[in-house]
C-alpha cells in the first residue's frame, strides 16, 4: 500500500463513490501517461468491437507506461476515460478492478467523445501518477 498518496472517498458535504476517490493527494515526482489505446505491442488492434477486450489491452498498456517511470497502479492519483459509448463503463470499470485488485481507486472523470482516432477503438485512457521521492527510475528511461 502507497503510503505518499491520500484518498478522499467523501469529501464533507458529498456523497460517497465505490467507483473513484473524490481527491487524491501526495507528494513526490509527478508522471503523466498518455491516453492509451487498444494496440498490442506490435501496433495491432486488440479487441474490435468488444470494449472488455480493449479496455483490458488499455490497462495493460498503462501499466506498461508506469512501469517504464518506475511506477505502478498504487501510484495513480488520476485516470481519464474517453469513450465512445457510455454503455462501455461497466467493462471498463471491471477492467480497472482487476488491474487495481484491492488498491484504493483514484479520482477519475469519464467522457463519451463522437470518435476516437481510428473507428474500431471503443476507449482511451489517460493516467496521472505520484511516484515517491525515494524511488528509483528505471535505467531505461530516458530524458528529454
Amino acid at each position: 500500500m502507497s503510503t505518499h498518496l491520500t484518498h478522499v472517498s467523501a469529501p464533507e458535504g458529498l456523497a460517497p463513490s465505490p467507483q473513484y476517490s473524490h481527491v487524491v493527494w501526495g507528494t513526490g515526482r509527478f508522471v503523466a501517461v498518455s491516453g492509451q489505446l487498444a494496440l498490442d505491442p506490435g501496433g495491432a488492434v486488440v479487441g474490435a468491437g468488444d470494449p472488455a477486450s480493449q479496455a483490458r489491452q488499455v490497462f495493460a498498456n498503462v501499466e506498461r507506461c508506469l512501469a517504464a517511470a518506475g511506477a505502478g497502479f498504487e501510484d495513480v492519483v488520476k485516470l481519464t476515460y474517453f469513450v465512445t459509448d457510455m454503455a462501455h463503463m461497466p467493462a471498463i470499470r471491471a477492467a480497472r478492478d482487476a488491474a487495481f485488485d484491492g488498491i484504493p481507486l483514484p479520482a477519475s472523470s469519464a467522457v463519451q467523445v463522437a470518435a476516437l482516432v481510428r473507428p474500431e477503438f471503443l476507449l482511451e485512457i489517460e493516467a496521472f501518477a505520484l511516484i515517491p521521492e525515494n524511488r528509483s527510475t528505471p535505467e531505461n528511461g530516458h530524458t528529454a
